[in-house]
């Protein structure tokens, strides 16, 4: 059977305190217990060495054992309820108190009764006892003058304030130990409730996930670190899947829009050669042949994507110069660029030596260098950085073209999307440029990053680790 999460922790909370209190109380009262009887013994040695002493002084050299201060004895032993019964070196009888003793047994076991009753009290080591008597030489001035019995019940010591004290003592436990009982189960069930409350609303937060609503979010008030970082994931994934979910959709539009443009026109073109309308001349076929190489184009580019993106990616890593081959790839670009009055600079420094996948560092800066171009606006301006820096290798690709909207910064490097501006323009890609970009990257362990702003153009910036630079002269890995 299962049980609620609330319901473990208060009754694992309330186990918890019942046995502390029973382990607290059983050893308190053993060892309280035990400290003070050794004290009433000790008190009972100390009264019986008060009796022989006083019996002592009853003796005078000239006169042997008299009457004098018999009546002391007496009291005490009646104070004390002992028996007490002196006796001279012949063996003749000269003080003995009676049956004082007596009455204390029968008041210790009317007291007994009452506590029995009462269901108080530790009964086992409390009981009467049986009769005892401690025989003691008499002497004075280092000479032996007779001798001293002293009787008692087993427990004589148990006086009436010794039992009122264990009386007492034993209420104060099973009061203390109430109170405590009480005093858990409402902290317990303060603690569950608190720990539990959090977690039925993430729950329920997770259900409503579940059934397809990924705009609920997690609203939770705690003060517990592992429930607020618990909220925190379910909120990020909330979110997740729903930019998830809006990519999806927009991938599907993007897709649809990027086959149906070549097939239509493809139909377009067809038709109005079936009906007559059209000559198939050089200049239509070479059409046909532009939009099937777009088609062709973009079947290879998710080809390429679904390569990437596997885990299992081989490089080809070798040695060489970086600052050369981006002088050689920035060179490539030149007639590109000045064809449509561009210019592209270099800032690079000298000598960088890597341990790279060469091929793939030319497809990463291809793609940066044509996506920055694609963009530019009259008289653009792509400007292109190395830098060899204490945590590894900057490469930086900077524009001053139409920019990227802000809304569109946390995806711009998602499969096919494509911002508004740049869907615009005639030139816009299939939006999987930037996403083999990165997939690059970070298969050498570096990370590419965008800063942008509309209508003054973008940065891409690729971070390389320290790991790929490698110095002048040094055998190849």
């Amino acid at each position: 059977m299962k049980m609620s999460l609330m319901k473990k922790l208060s009754a694992g909370f309330l186990l918890a305190v019942i046995g502390a209190i029973l382990i607290v109380s059983f050893i308190s009262n053993y060892m309280v217990g035990k400290k003070f009887n050794n004290y009433l013994i000790d008190e009972h040695k100390d009264k019986v060495n008060k009796i022989i002493i006083t019996a002592q002084d009853l003796y005078n050299d000239k006169t042997g054992f008299s009457n004098i201060n018999k009546d002391e004895l007496l009291r005490y032993a009646v104070l004390e309820e002992f028996y007490i019964q002196v006796k001279d070196l012949s063996g003749n009888i000269v003080f003995d108190s009676g049956n004082s003793h007596l009455q204390h047994r029968s008041m210790m076991e009317s007291m007994m009764g009452t506590m029995m009753k009462s269901g108080m009290g530790n009964h086992s080591s409390m009981n009467v006892g049986e009769y005892k008597e401690e025989i003691h030489s008499l002497v004075k001035d280092k000479k032996n003058i007779g001798k001293i019995v002293v009787g008692y019940f087993g427990t004589s010591y148990l006086n009436q304030g010794a039992l009122t004290f264990k009386m007492t003592l034993n209420h104060s436990f099973i009061l203390s130990g109430f109170i405590a009982l009480l005093f858990g189960l409402g902290v317990s069930f303060i603690l569950a409730k608190q720990l539990t409350k959090p977690l039925v609303k993430i729950t329920k937060t997770a259900n409503e996930m579940r059934t397809g609503d990924l705009t609920v979010r997690s609203k939770v008030e705690t003060k517990t670190k592992e429930i607020e970082e618990l909220s925190a994931s379910i909120n990020y994934l909330a979110e997740t899947l729903q930019n998830q979910e809006m990519l999806r959709k927009r991938l599907t539009s993007d897709m649809a829009h990027e086959i149906r443009t070549p097939l239509t026109t493809l139909k377009t073109h067809v038709e109005a050669l079936l009906d007559g309308i059209w000559e198939p001349t050089e200049e239509r076929l070479q059409s046909f042949y532009d939009e099937i190489e777009r088609l062709t184009s973009l079947v290879d580019n998710l080809r390429n994507l679904a390569k990437l993106e596997q885990a299992d990616l081989k490089l080809n890593k070798t040695k060489f110069n970086l600052s050369s081959e981006l002088e050689k790839v920035i060179l490539s670009f030149e007639p590109l660029y000045s064809k449509n009055n561009h210019i592209i600079i270099s800032n690079i420094d000298k000598n960088v030596w890597v341990y790279m996948d060469k091929d793939k560092l030319k497809q990463i800066m291809h793609n940066l260098l044509s996506n920055g171009y694609k963009y530019l606006k009259s008289q653009g301006k792509v400007v292109v950085e190395l830098k060899k820096e204490k945590e590894g290798i900057c490469i930086k690709v900077q524009d001053n073209g139409i920019g990227i909207p802000e809304k569109d910064m946390p995806y711009i490097f998602e499969r096919f999307y494509r911002t508004d501006l740049s869907r615009s323009k005639s030139t816009g890609g299939s939006g999987i440029g930037l996403t083999i970009t990165k997939s690059l990257v970070e298969s050498h362990g570096g990370k590419i990053s965008v800063e942008s702003k509309e209508e003054e153009g973008s940065t891409f910036i690729v971070k390389l680790p320290k790991q790929t630079i490698c110095e002048i002269g040094k055998e190849e890995w």
